[in-house]
């Protein structure tokens, strides 16, 4: 793996780990809890949105390197931003990680640069700047998640939400 590929796909992997291991407090029976805030998701579509976050990533890395990557084509076929419990929530996180990293396994340090038309940009954007909005886009609902949990209130703190380098 090249250097700058490399290091984002590790930041990614450490967003998704954080984001696993914060799914882990949500308590049994909880899926239709809801925040008292006006318009909130209830923790099952919240988790089924996460997914939604990951597939993003396999989106640009499939765009970036579609002859490599054809068979995250199918990766559309599956059902996101639904009502998910914590263990599928999990598992499903497990199957999107694995075609990440092999998106960034096949993904050149040249290729960061390279522009691809999206919905939102006829001209293009970066895939670098696409993977940093698809990162942008995890961080915040694992935010999201982890304020849930603060509000219920499960005992997590800051360590639950970082990995914090030796």
């Amino acid at each position: 793996m090249d250097p700058l590929s490399g290091t984002v796909a590790a930041k990614v992997e450490e967003q998704i780990e954080r984001t696993v291991h914060l799914i882990g407090f949500v308590p049994e029976g909880q899926l239709q809890w809801t925040p008292p805030i006006v318009g909130a998701w209830p923790f099952g579509e919240l988790l089924g949105h996460l997914l939604d976050c990951l597939a993003g990533f396999c989106a640009v890395l499939y765009a970036a390197q579609p002859e490599r990557l054809a068979h995250f084509a199918a990766l559309r076929d599956l059902p996101v931003n639904g009502i998910c419990g914590p263990d599928e929530a999990r598992r499903r996180i497990g199957a999107y990680w694995a075609h990440i990293a092999e998106g960034f396994a096949v993904l050149r340090d040249a290729d960061l640069a390279r522009k691809l038309p999206t919905v939102f940009v006829a001209d293009g954007e970066a895939v670098l700047t696409l993977l940093l909005g698809n990162l942008e886009h995890l961080i915040n609902h694992k935010h999201q998640l982890f304020m849930y949990l603060k509000l219920l209130p499960v005992s997590v703190g800051t360590p639950d939400l970082y990995r914090f380098r030796a």
